[in-house]
């Protein structure tokens, strides 16, 4: 949930961080943004301030949601110095909200909070739209598109690259439907909306521009934490000064805000340092692993297959539904999932999640093929180190029963500079407000492929026939490495910690460091509706699996 702080003055941005602080936001602060910059860092709400003498952001407002793409989802939440009449000419200007200074901390959350779950809806709109507008046009791409193709799915924390070249196609929700009056053959419908695919049957130019977005946020990423320590070091400065030349009532307490500022700074530092310690120690224990599962059909024991007809194109009815076949000559039906591992017991142990190792666990848009006498299993392990410039093969090793954790083991030794993470499961090793780190491989080959530029980017899509294919071009060209992010725990449960460093698909399975570089616990899941927050799973049900 990303949050954009404009132009506040220096005790209105220190007021609102303070309000904010914990919950879990992704926030950018920055001053004098055009309406380009603005929609570059992409902010779900944007906070800003007018003053008597200052009315610039009305301008800038109004330009914002004029805009068609972004305007009417944008929220924008105004801070004003004065009464009900300010607040009412900041509605009229065609704000969401409007507070005034200075407010109550308790209260602007509030507000905040509400600002995203009135954009919910909308999103959830736009993209039901969407779907509905392109459905034509994507079920005639599908035809033509899915020719000695496989089906993949896209899940929210595993991600599929897919090329032009590549007759790979993921769904998103699959629903079987069977029935004794019709043929074996017939019986075995994809109930896919093509308009769904619209993900995944991207031309190659399509890809270039989702890795551009991909790379644009990391971007805006890496600009949201060094505006924030800018701002700490302005805040500072301008508060030393305040300081010199005050003689009177205020020095006091102006030398109290200087010192709370250059705490923060001073904490801000320790903590990058901690994360350089951790990416420079652990990173290359840190693996991406692509999971390949495929699908028998229990009656004839047989793996599914996307039917197709005489000329190998796939079989699709008039209501745009992908056919499944048993025992014909088209590809096998595949789902290529994506997720985080990291080395952490002997003999190449690698620990991630159990619905990283068996994708279709607790999968509510599988299930309706599950329960139509379909039986999934995984065709191969591969798990990419970094500075390996080949694939390790993997078996699965143990399933815990009572969290979402699970093993793995490397078929050959791990890579030479790869060392174990050391757990710490001791319940002062998890505090609440303190810092944590975590790696991964969130948005999953899209992210790889932001970081490596578009130039690689084309290489590897003009050359690559599958997923397989376009894993081993990356690690070929050693450009596997984790993605490490900050933030602080939340709140430490029985079963769980919450915590709020950024994270996404793909990121699932990924280490949770404590300030001691010891990890303790493993991503699972974002907390939705709550603040961006994520769930790890603390390391003392990993340790029940290496024993």
């Amino acid at each position: 949930m990303r949050i954009l702080l404009l132009s506040l003055a220096a005790t209105s941005l220190d007021a609102v961080n303070s309000a904010l602080a914990g919950q879990g936001y992704e926030i950018a602060a920055d001053s004098g943004l055009t309406v380009d910059e603005v929609l570059a860092l992409s902010p779900e709400v944007l906070v800003t301030e007018a003053t008597p003498s200052d009315l610039s952001c009305c301008g800038l407002i109004s330009q914002l949601k004029s805009q068609p793409d972004t305007g009417p989802s944008l929220k924008v939440l105004m801070i004003v110095h004065g009464g009900a009449l300010d607040r009412a000419r900041a509605l009229d200007l065609g704000t969401d909200d409007v507070i005034s200074f200075p407010f109550d901390a308790v209260e602007f959350a509030a507000r905040i909070r509400t600002q995203f779950r009135e954009r919910k809806p909308q999103e959830e709109l736009k993209t039901m739209l969407k779907y509905a507008v392109q459905r034509e046009r994507y079920a005639d791409i599908a035809v033509e598109s899915l020719s000695a193709g496989t089906v993949s799915k896209r899940r929210f924390w595993l991600i599929a690259a897919l090329f032009a070249l590549c007759a790979v196609a993921f769904v998103a929700a699959v629903f079987v439907g069977i029935s004794t009056r019709r043929s074996r053959k017939d019986a075995l419908q994809l109930r896919a909306e093509i308009a769904r695919l619209n993900n995944s049957l991207q031309p190659q130019n399509d890809l270039l521009r989702r890795a551009e977005q991909a790379r644009g946020s990391l971007d805006a990423n890496s600009r949201s934490a060094a505006a924030t320590r800018d701002s700490l070091k302005a805040q500072s400065e301008d508060l030393r000064k305040k300081v010199a030349a005050s003689d009177g009532a205020d020095s006091d307490s102006l030398k109290q805000q200087l010192l709370e500022t250059q705490n923060r700074l001073s904490l801000l530092e320790k903590e990058d340092k901690i994360a350089e310690t951790v990416v420079r120690k652990y990173g290359p224990s840190v693996c991406m692993l692509h999971v390949v599962v495929e699908f028998l059909d229990k009656q004839t024991g047989k793996p599914l297959q996307v039917a197709v007809d005489a000329t190998g194109k796939p079989q699709v009815d008039d209501k745009g539904m992908a056919q499944l076949d048993v025992g014909g000559s088209g590809p096998h039906l595949q789902i290529d999932a994506f997720g985080t591992g990291f080395l952490a017991g002997p003999k190449g142990t690698i620990l991630t999640n159990h619905h990283v190792a068996e994708p279709w666990w607790h999968d509510d848009e599988l299930k309706g093929l599950l329960d139509q006498g379909v039986e999934p299993y995984v065709l191969s392990y591969e798990t990419y180190f970094p500075e390996k410039s080949t694939a390790l093969r993997a078996k699965l090793g143990r399933i815990s029963s009572e969290a979402d954790v699970a093993t793995l083991k490397l078929e050959a030794s791990p890579p030479d500079r790869a060392e174990l993470l050391e757990l710490d499961d001791r319940r002062e090793a998890s505090v609440t407000g303190e810092a944590v780190v975590l790696m991964g491989y969130p948005t999953g080959v899209e992210g790889i492929l932001a970081r490596a530029g578009s130039d690689v980017v084309r290489r590897i899509a003009s050359g690559a026939q599958d997923v397989s294919q376009v894993m081993s071009q990356i690690a070929s060209q050693q450009l596997i490495r984790p993605t490490t992010t900050q933030g602080h725990i939340g709140d430490v449960l029985q079963d769980k910690i919450v915590y709020d460093a950024a994270t996404t698909s793909g990121g699932s399975g990924g280490p949770l460091f404590n300030r001691s570089g010891k990890v303790i616990g493993i991503n699972f899941a974002i907390l939705k509706g709550f603040g961006g927050s994520n769930l790890a799973v603390p390391v003392r049900f990993a340790k029940e699996l290496l024993r």
